[in-house]
């Protein structure tokens, strides 16, 4: 979808830092991360939804993520996947109902210093 930033990503529109592509996956550094090694696995099947994309497109997902989960020497990480606004999706990707009903986040995003991010980036696609 030509609005869809991911498709932008992947198409290579949209600079990033790859740590992983396969045909069906790509994993990167998200630029604003919330702490290092915050990263997006995301398939490459548009999809606003997990229940839009085929399942076929879903198989790797969660074995990339945890490689970079070793290749980032994490301990403790959580893997996120929100669907709609209301569940925190800010980009078109628990059931939540409602605003008081279902997985409550903070996003304090931080300033984005891109020649420590490049490092680290550097730092973990050697591991991928």
């Amino acid at each position: 979808m030509a609005a869809c930033i991911f498709c932008k990503i992947i198409k290579g529109d949209i600079p990033s830092f790859k740590l992983f592509e396969s045909e069906r996956v790509l994993a990167f550094l998200d630029i604003q991360p919330l702490s290092q090694g915050h990263a997006l696995v995301v398939p490459k099947a548009h999809g606003s939804k997990l229940t839009d994309v085929p399942d076929d497109q879903l198989e790797e997902i969660l074995p990339v993520a945890k490689r970079l989960a070793k290749a980032t020497g994490s301990e403790n990480y959580n893997i996120l996947q929100n669907n709609g606004r209301l569940a925190h999706q800010e980009v078109d990707h628990i059931p939540k109902p409602n605003q008081q009903e279902g997985l409550g986040i903070g996003w304090p995003a931080s300033e984005t210093n891109m020649e420590k991010l490049k490092t680290y980036f550097n730092e973990v696609k050697a591991k991928m």
